[in-house]
C-alpha cells in the first residue's frame, strides 16, 4: 500500500517506537520545550495521535536555563512486563528514566542513571535491564557501550562494555539493541545528524560481543541522493509489527530552499526486508545503501488520512498535550477556559533565552495556515502581543499589536541574529485583531482582519532566515503560536478566542 512521508510533520526528531499488541507508541525529541518528550499513538503506523508528553513536572527537570537545541534529547520507549519506560538525556544534567503502565501518562518521576553518552536505550532480557549510549571507555575513540543497570535507582550492576566502535562514520550514537533470530542486533547512527547522517548495524551471538558490521552498510542513508528530496536520514529503531512485517522508524528531512529546511527533521517509515541474516530497506538494490523516500509502498493495513486541523478546547481549563512551551513556564501567566485564553505579558522575550508568556505548538507542515483572534489593550511602551513563529531566541518573526510612543500599531518584525526589520507597521484602532500567517516553503504571508472585517494582506518574509542551517547549530524546528511581551509593569491581558493551525494554505 502506496503511503507518503513524513509520518509525522514537522519538527519530530530522534525518533523511537515500541509495540504492545495492536497499539504503536513513538516519542521524539523535545529539546528546550516543556512538556517534554511527546508520546504518539497509532494502530496502523501512518496515522498518529499525540496522548501525552513524558515530562511533566518541571520541578524534577532544570530547565530555566537550557540553551537553544538544549534540554532534552533523543528518547527511547520500551515495553516490559506490561510498563512502558521511556530514558533519554537532560543536556548538561545527565541520562533518565521515566516509567508508567499507560503510555499516555502520568509519568514517574525520573530515576537518573549515572552513565554518560547521550542517545540512551534500554534492552530487557531474562527480568534484566541493560542500559546502552555512546560513552566512550576510551578517550578520543568512539564507541557504544553496555552495561546491566537496577531500573529502580539507576545503579550499575554489571560493566560497562565497550560493545561497537561503528564503521567510521563519525557522530557514532543513537544506539538500539535487538535479539533476533538467535542475534543480537545493534543499530547506531554515523555521519553526525546532518547531510552525512546514517544508519549502521552490527551483530553478534553474545549480548556483549564481539559484533560484526553488516556487509551493506550504512543500511540507510541519503547522503548521496542527488534528488534533493529527502536528506539527513539517519538515527532509527527497528520494529516488528503485529502482522510480521518490519519497519524502521527514522529521522529525515524535507528541503524548502536549497540545502535549507525550517520544520527540521521529521519522523519517517521506511520499511524492510530480511535477506541472509540483515536487515534490508526493501527498496534497496542488493549491494547499494538504501534511500528513505517521500513515497513509499509498504504492507500496511490501512490507508494514511489527511491531518485535520487542530483547535484547541478553550472552555476547557486544562492543556491539550500539543501545546508547548519554553523551558520552564509560569504557568500564572496563562489562563485557559471559559471560552478564552488569557496571555498575561511578561518582560521577558525570546532574545532573553528564557520563558517568555508563550503558547505554541509545532508547525504541521511547509503549508500550513496559523490563525488567531483576540482583543489586546496595551498599557506601556513596549507592551506587544500576537502571533510568532519561532526557530530559536535570535531567529523568530512576530505580527501584533504593539504601544510605541507615537501610539498603537499593527506591526510586523522579523529577528535573525544581528539582522532585524519591521516590514510593516500602521495606526491601529481598538478592538478585535485576527491575525494569521500563511505558510510555504519559501515564504510566510502575514495578514490581519480588525473588527470582524475582511483579511488585508500585511507582508512576506523568507522562511531561508529561519532555516535551521541558517541558524547554525539547531537540532528543533520552527514552532508557531501566541505571544505576549510587557515593556514595563503592566495590566495589558492578551485574550485569546480562537486559534487554530492546519495543514494547507487558507486563501484569504
Amino acid at each position: 500500500m502506496e503511503y507518503h512521508n513524513p509520518v509525522l510533520k514537522g519538527f519530530h526528531p530522534d525518533p523511537s517506537i515500541c509495540r504492545s499488541g495492536s497499539d504503536y507508541y513513538l516519542v521524539t525529541s523535545s529539546f528546550e520545550y516543556f512538556p517534554g518528550i511527546p508520546v504518539y499513538h497509532s494502530s496502523d503506523l501512518v496515522n498518529w495521535t499525540q496522548i501525552g508528553n513524558c515530562v511533566q513536572d518541571a520541578d524534577a527537570f532544570p530547565m530555566a536555563d537550557v540553551k537553544d537545541s538544549g534540554g532534552i534529547w533523543a528518547p527511547t520507549i520500551r515495553c516490559e512486563n506490561g510498563m512502558f519506560y521511556v530514558t533519554a538525556t537532560l543536556s548538561g544534567y545527565g541520562n533518565f528514566i521515566v516509567s508508567s503502565p499507560d503510555p499516555a501518562g502520568p509519568w514517574s518521576k525520573p530515576v537518573w542513571v549515572p552513565v554518560g553518552g547521550i542517545d540512551p536505550s534500554l534492552y530487557f532480557e531474562d527480568g534484566k535491564a541493560y542500559y546502552c549510549t555512546n560513552a566512550s571507555l576510551h578517550p578520543g575513540l568512539e564507541e557504544i557501550t553496555l552495561e546491566e543497570i537496577d531500573l529502580s535507582d539507576g545503579r550499575i550492576l554489571q560493566g560497562p562494555y565497550t560493545v561497537w566502535s561503528g564503521i567510521g562514520g563519525g557522530f557514532l550514537e543513537a544506539p538500539h539493541i535487538y535479539r533476533i533470530d538467535g542475534f543480537y542486533y545493534l543499530m547506531a547512527a554515523e555521519g553526525g545528524t546532518n547531510f552525512n547522517h546514517m544508519i549502521t548495524l552490527a551483530r553478534s551471538e553474545a549480548l556483549f560481543g564481539p559484533y560484526e558490521a553488516c556487509p551493506h552498510n550504512p543500511i540507510l542513508t541519503n547522503a548521496h541522493d542527488t534528488s534533493k528530496e529527502v536528506q539527513c536520514s539517519g538515527h532509527g529503531d527497528l520494529f516488528q509489527d503485529h502482522q510480521g512485517s518490519w519497519w524502521i522508524i527514522h529521522l529525515a528531512t524535507r528541503l524548502s530552499r536549497r540545502t535549507m529546511t525550517h520544520l527540521g527533521r521529521e519522523t519517517f517509515l521506511t520499511p524492510v526486508v530480511w535477506e541472509n541474516g540483515w536487515p534490508r530497506i526493501s527498496c534497496a538494490p542488493s549491494a547499494l545503501a538504501a534511500k528513505a523516500s517521500l513515497v513509499c509502498n509498504g504492507p500496511l493495513w490501512s490507508a494514511q488520512r489527511p491531518v485535520p486541523a487542530w483547535k484547541p478546547d478553550l472552555n476547557n481549563s486544562a492543556w491539550e498535550p500539543e501545546w508547548i512551551f519554553l523551558r520552564r513556564p509560569d504557568f500564572s501567566h496563562y489562563q485557559k477556559g471559559g471560552g478564552s485564553l488569557k496571555l498575561i505579558p511578561s518582560r521577558v522575550t525570546f532574545q532573553d533565552k528564557k520563558s517568555a508568556s508563550f503558547a505554541a505548538v509545532r508547525q504541521p507542515d511547509f503549508d500550513c495556515c496559523i490563525e488567531a483572534e483576540f482583543t489586546f489593550t496595551p498599557e506601556c511602551i513596549g507592551d506587544e502581543a500576537g502571533l510568532a513563529v519561532l526557530l530559536a531566541s535570535d531567529f523568530h518573526y512576530r505580527a501584533g499589536k504593539r504601544r510605541t510612543p507615537s501610539g498603537n500599531v499593527l506591526f510586523v518584525e522579523k529577528n535573525a541574529e544581528d539582522f532585524f526589520q519591521i516590514p510593516f507597521c500602521s495606526p491601529i484602532e481598538e478592538g478585535t485583531v485576527r491575525l494569521r500567517i500563511r505558510g510555504q516553503k519559501e515564504f510566510y504571508f502575514f495578514e490581519a482582519a480588525l473588527n470582524g472585517g475582511p483579511f488585508q494582506p500585511l507582508c512576506s518574509a523568507s522562511t531561508r532566515f529561519l532555516a535551521c542551517e541558517g541558524a547554525g547549530k539547531c537540532f528543533t524546528g520552527v514552532v508557531a503560536g501566541l505571544y505576549a511581551f510587557a515593556g514595563g509593569p503592566t495590566g495589558a491581558v492578551m485574550d485569546v478566542t480562537d486559534f487554530e493551525v492546519k495543514e494547507g494554505l487558507k486563501e484569504g
